[in-house]
């Protein structure tokens, strides 16, 4: 592995353990597990990805059926798909191209092909997401006909990732890395401001995972929930006595089986982002 392609490794693990330091409402984190995982399962799946996700020269396809295969092999659940969907095309750009990390992302959604469509649907059906379905177009369970940002663009309108293949990650720029850097501004600690990042997320619009499993009315009241909680946490000199209220929603949440996953795979995918511009040079990451 070159070097760039360790520190890009090691800039996904980081990201990946610092989501799991922010108490999350309704998603794993070291201080709450959630119904079927822990926070172990997660750390062990992104190890497992590491590698393959950042492997040199790869295409975005294989990257992501390289770290689903390895991550199932080494949990055998789906812990980290919607992580590995949006993570892929950011690994992929961070290495090949040499302009910065916005434009290098669009540059590598152009470029994705019928094969990257072939992997990656091999990848989601073998992760088997919950409330995965079928569609009947492009779906995943049949071969592609198209490429697979056009695959995606059939899905852009029931799930956000997908959106994100379709709109050059528009939501990780434009509201994750804002997110992000406003809380850092206002010197909150770690946890704290990747916890503002997920609740930028959650409150901005209805988690896909939920809506998939529950319906859009449970995925509207969760995310008007997230609304108040992130004003609270942006209001708050602080953060810590939020605590307890976002611990009982935490379990409220896990008491009736809701689970923002979409918002947990963003957060984990613009801390990524995020540490990759520390890592690439100046021209390279600018925005």
């Amino acid at each position: 592995m070159s070097a760039l392609c360790g520190a890009i490794a090691q800039a996904f693990l980081a990201a990946c353990r610092d989501e799991l330091e922010a108490p999350k409402p309704g998603n794993v984190h070291v201080l709450a597990p959630g119904t079927r995982k822990t926070v172990a399962d997660f750390i062990v799946s992104a190890q497992a990805a590491a590698a393959p996700l950042t492997q040199a020269g790869a295409r975005v396809g294989t990257r992501i059926r390289g770290a689903v295969e390895a991550s199932v092999a080494a949990v055998p659940r789906n812990t980290n798909l919607g992580i590995i969907l949006l993570c892929a095309p950011l690994a992929a750009a961070a290495e090949r191209l040499p302009s910065d990390l916005r434009t290098a992302v669009a540059r590598q959604l152009e470029n994705l092909d019928r094969e990257d469509a072939c992997l990656a649907f091999r990848a989601i059906v073998l992760a088997a997401p919950g409330g995965l379905g079928t569609a009947p177009r492009h779906d995943v369970h049949e071969p592609p006909t198209v490429t697979l940002r056009a695959a995606m663009a059939e899905a852009a309108d029931r799930d956000r990732i997908a959106r994100q293949y379709v709109s050059d990650f528009a939501d990780l720029f434009d509201l994750g890395e804002p997110a992000l850097a406003a809380a850092l501004a206002q010197s909150m600690e770690p946890k704290w401001a990747t916890l503002a990042v997920y609740l930028a997320f959650l409150s901005s619009f209805p988690d896909s995972h939920v809506v998939r499993e529950h319906g859009p009315a449970i995925g509207e009241e969760v995310r008007r929930r997230g609304v108040e909680f992130r004003q609270r946490l942006l209001q708050s000199g602080e953060p810590n006595a939020l605590l307890p209220d976002l611990l009982g929603w935490d379990a409220a949440l896990k008491g009736r089986g809701i689970n923002p996953g979409t918002s947990a795979d963003f957060t984990v995918a613009t801390l990524f982002a995020h540490r990759l511009r520390s890592i690439l040079p100046p021209a390279r990451n600018s925005d």
